[in-house]
């Protein structure tokens, strides 16, 4: 439970009430799954050689931002969950808007800057519910979370539902209060990220359905192409 001095599970949630004054309807707190850590674009991130932005600040000592790795690694998909996440999440005074599932971390808050080494350790654990260095932390935050939730708070996975991957260890913790947005059902990652990145601009949230609904489903309508603001919009 303890890494030197410090609880792991208590370092989710800052020591501050930032959200406390806020009038608040059903808490709700999202769960970002993780980008794949093996990749091409992680090798490329994780290069000694690479010079760009993100590289050389993720090997300084004060590392990068969790979300802005992972952002990096799955593209639009990543991106699109985590600005919705930021656009709608109603979490507890003291919770992170969007908690991200990592292979070895357990639930670690987006704005968590991460480490090389960090990222290599993410990148050499499978995200398998019967591999225990994934399963245990994130049972352990998951429990944290869902004693920090009021009794009708959401815990809302956006991330894939069809396997058990993720579903197989938060629904152990989370029961009924774990849901998925409707609208992901038959949607590729890209049409997903697409989706919630357009649901961010019109400031529109999707429904919310237990896991208990259909997870399969027929693929969706391809979406309109998002069209930019008119040159001049909102200027006066």
């Amino acid at each position: 439970m303890r890494s030197g001095s410090r609880n792991p599970a208590a370092s989710i949630f800052p020591p501050h009430a930032a959200f406390a004054s806020l009038l608040l309807d059903v808490e709700r707190v999202f769960l970002l799954s993780p980008a794949h850590c093996g990749g091409k674009r992680a090798a490329m991130v994780l290069s000694e050689r690479a010079e760009f932005a993100l590289a050389t600040t993720l090997r300084g000592d004060a590392g990068a931002p969790l979300g802005e790795v992972f952002a990096f690694l799955s593209g639009l998909y990543f991106r699109g969950k985590l600005q919705y996440a930021r656009a709608f999440a109603r979490p507890p005074a003291g919770v992170a808007h969007a908690l991200v599932i990592t292979p070895s971390r357990g639930l670690r808050p987006a704005d968590e800057p991460i480490s090389l080494p960090c990222l290599r350790e993410f990148a050499a654990v499978p995200v398998d519910a019967n591999e225990e260095r994934y399963r245990a932390p994130l049972l352990r935050d998951a429990a944290t979370l869902a004693a920090r939730l009021a009794a009708d708070g959401e815990a809302i996975l956006l991330g894939s539902i069809a396997t058990e991957k993720y579903t197989a260890v938060l629904a152990q913790v989370f029961g009924a209060r774990l849901r998925f947005p409707e609208a992901f059902v038959g949607r590729g990652d890209m049409s997903r990220g697409g989706l919630l990145l357009r649901c961010v601009r019109e400031g529109r949230e999707l429904d919310y359905v237990p896991l208990g609904g259909i997870r399969r489903g027929p693929r969706p309508p391809k979406l309109e192409p998002l069209r930019a603001p008119p040159t001049g919009a909102g200027r006066t």
